[in-house]
């Protein structure tokens, strides 16, 4: 059944359209709606315009009526279509934090290049911030994330209109640099985006600096797809990561190999854990002038699949990069509770029990919770000295405000591990809450023939009294340290091979110690050598 509109109803309707209508014939207009009328100050040849702040897309179309030309222009206000599509692209393709391109418009830029019929080389650089992690934990992640946009506006103020930089990740960046010219070129460029990354960035009041190790690779030498290229990248750049930071390092197959060679030894260390071939070493702790133990430090030590022993220099940072070291703190104080009874028989049922827990550890309550559960469920709490270097005391660090509670609670103690070589200065100890101060051997290495070691050592032992914290000096090695030592200062703890080096619980009682002690005063002989169960 058809139904007849009259003309009049048929023009509302067209009024009534959301898209303009405007017809002409030979220039002369002969029709418009409502919308039509409102778009009619639309700038002619345009597909997109704007008008008043909205953006109007036009369609001309031509028809032949009767013989006779007409032109028809239809118009539709799309802004909010344009802005979600817009927010979309950026979405999919930009970094909501830096404003960056992000790792899937990088993958399309690298495509277009491969894909282009005029082969040229170009190089894909990848930066990887340098102790990014250790800033979020001692700033904050606000600062961090103001930090990644400070980088990301540095850097992208020195590209050319042709390069493009990419966030790919947390505290990782890669730069496109297209075209890539000689080596030497990119090298120079590279170095100086490093040069400009190491300059301070104040934020919320600190200064913070940073740098970045930095892998190259070149297309097509080193790949001619985006995932070779960027793998290659990121393996160079592991290599300078572990060797010289801040630097740069282009790939080639030498770089592979090491990145190979990385990935065993990652394996084999998980293995380890996994496997419990690690093992702790216990090196005494002395009050050199009443000549007793007062003390051991529980040292990791990683014996692989051949017998040979690893100190802890070795694979501690990687441990730490793999997401080990939690799991494996919880193995040495597993193996250490299970030692006390050996402990005791060796040193005396009175000596302290130092464990090292890595600052960032102790910026975590949930971890250091755990910890210091396992440290009361002993039963002997109150022996344990928890070792942390000075990061850990840093005034934004969670540590001193929920983890130290913690500790104090249950009755154990906190040393200051490797002081004077970390981020405080001496000033910064009238805000630290701990029992002991352990000097780091730089300041203790010939400190009879170095007046400026000695100087320092004096104003850390006259702070620390202050303070009313302990003292103790690490690497004793000679008779002439420890004769300074005893002549020149007040300080009673020490410890160092010039006692004893390290051991396993196995070696306690069986190995023929080299403690160096024949040129030692008798009286410092014969109480040491008992109480590490040695015959003299």
């Amino acid at each position: 059944m058809t139904t007849s509109i009259d003309f009049e109803t048929l023009l509302d309707v067209l009024d009534g359209l959301p898209v303009g209508i405007a017809a002409a014939s030979q220039n002369l207009s002969i029709y418009a709606n409502r919308q039509g009328l409102a778009h009619a100050a639309l700038p002619a040849g345009q597909r997109d315009a704007v008008l008043a702040g909205r953006t109007i897309n036009v369609q001309q179309l031509s028809l032949s009526i009767g013989g006779v030309p007409h032109q028809v222009r239809l118009s539709l206000d799309v802004t909010e279509q344009r802005a979600l599509e817009d927010d979309l692209f950026r979405r999919a393709y930009f970094d909501d934090l830096t404003g960056l391109p992000n790792r899937g418009l990088l993958e399309r830029s690298v495509a277009a290049l491969t894909a282009s019929d005029r082969e040229q080389t170009f190089a894909l650089a990848f930066l990887d911030l340098d102790g990014f992690k250790n800033i979020n934990d001692y700033y904050g992640h606000a600062v961090g994330d103001a930090l990644l946009v400070k980088v990301a506006q540095r850097l992208s103020g020195e590209l050319r209109p042709c390069d493009l930089m990419a966030r790919v990740g947390g505290d990782e960046f890669v730069l496109l640099l297209s075209p890539a010219g000689p080596m030497e070129e990119i090298a120079a460029r590279v170095e100086h985006f490093l040069s400009r990354l190491k300059e301070p960035y104040f934020i919320e009041g600190s200064e913070i600096l940073t740098s970045a190790s930095v892998g190259v690779s070149l297309y097509p030498a080193d790949g001619r797809s985006y995932d070779a290229l960027c793998s290659n990248a990121d393996r160079a750049m592991y290599r300078i990561k572990g060797t010289t930071k801040g630097s740069v390092q282009f790939f080639s197959p030498g770089v592979d190999h090491a990145a190979s060679e990385r990935m065993k030894i990652e394996q084999r260390l998980r293995l380890a854990v996994r496997d419990r071939r690690l093992r702790c070493a216990y090196q005494p702790k002395v009050d050199f002038r009443s000549n007793e133990v007062v003390g051991v430090e529980v040292l990791l030590r990683w014996m692989d699949e051949e017998g040979v022993i690893h100190p802890p220099g070795d694979f501690v940072n990687l441990a730490v990069e793999l997401g080990l070291m939690d799991e494996i703190t919880h193995l040495v104080l597993a193996e250490a509770t299970g030692a006390i009874d050996r402990i005791d028989s060796a040193f005396g049922a009175t000596s302290t029990i130092s464990l090292n827990v890595a600052a960032r550890q102790a910026d975590e309550p949930v971890f250091m919770r755990s910890l210091v559960d396992a440290i009361e469920a002993t039963g002997c709490a109150q022996r344990f000295m928890i070792e942390l270097t000075e990061e850990a005391f840093l005034s934004k660090s969670r540590f001193q405000t929920q983890v130290l509670p913690m500790i104090r609670e249950i009755g154990a103690r906190v040393s200051i591990d490797d002081f004077g070589v970390g981020y405080s200065s001496l000033a910064a100890l009238a805000d630290i809450t701990a029992d002991e101060i352990k000097v780091d051997r730089s300041f203790i290495t010939a400190i009879h023939q170095r007046p400026r070691s000695q100087s320092i050592l004096k104003t850390i032992e006259s702070l620390a009294d202050a303070l009313d914290m302990s003292i103790i000096v690490e690497g004793v090695e000679t008779i002439e340290e420890l004769l300074y030592l005893q002549a020149a200062t007040r300080i009673r703890l020490a410890q160092g091979y010039y006692f004893a080096k390290p051991m396993f619980l196995d070696e306690m009682t069986t190995r023929t110690p080299d403690l160096s002690l024949r040129q030692a005063p008798a009286p410092l002989r014969s109480p040491l050598v008992r109480a590490v169960g040695y015959r003299s």
